[in-house]
């Protein structure tokens, strides 16, 4: 598998099968302790993946993304969706991908 591959998969883990539903009702505030046990999840998984920098960098950037605030941004500026029948699914798309790219991103410019 590629770095990337492997990160995905890490990142897969912990977003789907390793969160429960504390965490995901709770991560959106950086002040709850949900937010950093997912994100620390998130780094050591990612950390396994691509290394111990990767794993950090990466679950500080998982950590922000989850406070929902870039999803926010990128919903009420591109996708223009609130108040549609599908803009939760729109949501959970939005933040999976801006974590997938910012993995992407990782094993792009870091050697």
């Amino acid at each position: 598998m590629t770095p990337f591959e492997k990160a995905l998969v890490a990142h897969l883990i912990g977003d789907w099968l390793l969160q429960n539903n504390w965490m995901a009702l709770n991560k959106q505030k950086l002040s709850h302790p949900a937010a950093w046990v997912h994100s620390s999840i998130q780094a050591v998984l990612l950390g396994l993946a691509l290394g111990w920098r990767g794993g950090v960098v990466l679950g500080a950037v998982h950590l922000l993304v989850d406070t929902g605030v870039p999803v926010n941004w990128w919903v009420r500026t591109f996708k223009k969706c609130d108040g549609a029948p599908h803009a939760l699914l729109i949501r959970i798309w939005t933040d999976q991908v801006i974590h997938i790219a910012a993995i992407a991103l990782w094993v792009t410019l870091v050697p």
